[in-house]
């Protein structure tokens, strides 16, 4: 990616003429089946112009509330759109259809009527879970003709872990935002893509948000060996994070995870003292984090190989 990037072909990005950044638009937008795709510098971004363009001010936006546009983007929505939060159950990962036919027929009873449905694909706080795509179906049907846009920060380990495509998942949202800088390896940027219409008018957002870019090119390289060359391997990942899914559960058996449940590359539990915890990883060369209160994570990515997956379920298997 280094090389990538020391070797990239730049231009004025501001004005459409960094070729570099038109690769990797056209790269995405066919990968995931759609007209168009604008880069963008970080997935909080991407996630906002798209409620900026496809909901409308005084409306509602159907979203699980365990979703990053709603828990995880310092409350971003609030500042930047106009529009209320309809906030669904979603601990199992799923915005449910039944929940989406309730709030638009709740717009007929003098409540707030919606104007976009979002959902997580895959959903970060449910542990990594993926959508199938019965349930995408399922949900675009229940939304009756309202956009949706799928948050797919984490998309390509939906497809790695679910055998579909990428562009058949997205085929059942109306714009679709993947982030380059996860499991992906790159070192910044999103990406979000949608028809041509919707896409020229989040540019235009884009920069009214700051986001505009100038010879971009240079992290667009990046992207574009991201997408060539890291979506295969995520594989591993999902792999060695079920070994430490195993290890979780050992340890602590009321922890409420299940091992065969986890299907990507997040691990996400329950634990009585999540600072003690982290501390006694921290001492073995282990990182984590938290996610809520007393709700820990570790996610596993191209740098932790098996060596270190066995360091890090030694550390927990010693765990006090």
């Amino acid at each position: 990616m280094r090389r990538a990037m020391a070797d990239a072909e730049v231009g004025d990005d501001g004005y459409g003429e960094d070729p570099t950044v038109r690769r990797l638009e056209e790269a995405f937008a066919a990968r995931v089946g759609k007209d168009a795709s604008l880069f963008v510098p970080s997935g909080v971004m991407g996630n906002q112009l798209a409620v900026r363009v496809l909901a409308q001010a005084g409306t509602s936006v159907v979203v699980g509330r365990r979703q990053h546009l709603v828990a995880y983007c310092n409350g971003a929505t609030g500042v930047n759109c106009p529009v209320q939060l309809h906030l669904v159950d979603d601990a199992d990962g799923m915005v449910s259809a039944s929940d989406v036919a309730w709030a638009r027929r709740a717009g007929e009873h003098h409540q707030v009527k919606p104007s976009l449905v979002c959902l997580e694909n895959t959903h970060m706080a449910a542990g990594g879970v993926p959508w199938g795509s019965d349930a995408l179906a399922e949900l675009a049907e229940a939304a009756e003709g309202l956009p949706v846009h799928m948050d797919g920060a984490r998309l390509f380990n939906s497809e790695a872990a679910t055998g579909v495509p990428a562009s058949t998942q997205a085929r059942f949202a109306t714009t679709v935002m993947c982030c380059l800088s996860k499991g992906l390896c790159a070192p910044v940027g999103s990406l979000l893509a949608g028809p041509a219409e919707v896409i020229a008018e989040a540019r235009q957002e884009r920069a009214r948000m700051g986001g505009t870019m100038r010879q971009a090119g240079v992290v667009a390289a990046a992207g574009l060996v991201a997408l060539e060359t890291m979506v295969e391997r995520l594989a591993e990942d999902h792999r060695r994070a079920r070994v430490l899914a195993e290890a979780v559960a050992e340890r602590w058996p009321g922890a409420g995870l299940d091992p065969a449940s986890v299907a990507t590359n997040l691990v996400v539990f329950a634990h009585p003292d999540p600072p003690a915890l982290l501390s006694h990883l921290r001492s073995s060369g282990v990182l984590g984090g938290t996610i809520a209160p007393g709700t820990v994570r570790l996610v596993t990515h191209r740098d932790v190989d098996d060596p270190g997956v066995e360091r890090a379920c030694r550390a927990l298997l010693s765990a006090p």
